[in-house]
């Protein structure tokens, strides 16, 4: 085991009291993109949250390339972490959100500047840098924080739900990110509960279920596995009659309904790739698409088959 160059999980478990985070987990993450994958609940957030030290395990021991959780200068020397959640200083452009992290991280002025436009510039902000964050969209949002999580040149970058709720096209930027980044030898650690978007980015999966690892390694062919099952996909559009008109142009789309408050579509498609080639044309072509979201209650049956699909959990 070269644990210098892995990040390695030996025997650890979680509890809050009497309630179980995660248990009894043993892992070796290489470098590459590596998917956190289950239903709410499962053990995802505990998993990341002690990568990066935030929660300290019950028992067992961590190693993030060699470093301790419980040595957090030396450990964000060489992590970036990106929470799913939204908090910025308030009245902050984006730009000072990033400058000011590396100020503190221990860059000079000079440094800082540099470092600042150099990672704003890779997520394409660069026109909205001066701008205040507050009136930046989501897919603005979530591109800062990356932003400002790789701004050090960390060599592990961990995100919890980084493409969730984001449109079509930004997400397409976000997932040629991450490509670029791991290309480059970086850890990147993923949580997800999309399941095409993991079998599509990653280049290796860890399914997670109450708690427990039940399954690792590569995910490719998942999608072809379980085809049968259809992924029921909530498209936010304010107009979703247009939408469906296109969405019935694919075969792949097996029942399209408007939902309760009219400004949404809620779609079933056996090829979720397939399904969001056609979104990106057609948000393309004219019709607004705000954001996709995987509807909760089909991605967790979904995941729930996958499970029932392995021999057995390990």
């Amino acid at each position: 085991m070269s644990e210098p160059h892995e990040i390695v999980f030996d025997n650890v478990s979680k509890f809050y009291g009497d309630v179980l985070g995660v248990n009894r987990v043993s892992l070796s993450i290489p470098p590459g993109i590596t998917s956190l994958v289950g239903p709410n609940g499962s053990g995802k957030t505990t998993l990341m949250n002690l990568m990066t030290g935030l929660l300290r395990p019950t028992r067992g021991s961590i190693r993030v390339l060699g470093v301790a959780p419980d040595n957090p200068e030396e450990l964000f020397r060489q992590l970036g972490y990106c929470t799913q959640f939204d908090s910025f200083p308030k009245g902050f452009t984006g730009y000072q959100f990033v400058y000011s992290f590396l100020r503190l991280y221990g860059s000079t002025h000079a440094e800082a500047d540099q470092f600042a436009w150099r990672a704003i510039e890779r997520v394409n902000l660069v026109e909205a840098a001066h701008r205040k964050i507050a009136g930046y969209s989501k897919g603005m949002r979530q591109r800062i924080k990356l932003a400002q999580a790789t701004c050090h040149g960390p060599a592990v970058l961990v995100l919890d739900e980084p493409l969730n709720g984001l449109d079509p096209l930004v997400r397409a930027e976000v997932i040629a990110l991450l490509r670029s980044l791991a290309e480059e030898g970086m850890h990147i650690i993923i949580s997800s509960h999309i399941l095409h978007e993991v079998d599509m980015i990653s280049d290796q999966v860890i399914l997670l279920s109450a708690g427990y690892v039940v399954a690792e390694g590569k995910i490719r062919g998942v999608r072809d596995e379980i085809q049968e099952q259809p992924m029921q996909i909530l498209v936010r559009s304010n107009a979703p009659s247009a939408l469906a008109a296109k969405v019935f142009e694919q075969d792949s789309v097996v029942e399209a309904k408007i939902h309760n408050d009219g400004r949404g579509l809620l779609i079933k498609t056996k090829d979720p790739d397939k399904f969001y080639r056609l979104l990106n044309r057609i948000a393309l072509n004219g019709i607004a698409v705000e954001s996709v979201i995987p509807a909760d209650d089909d991605v967790n049956s979904l995941y729930e088959y996958l499970i029932g699909s392995e021999d057995k959990p390990r």
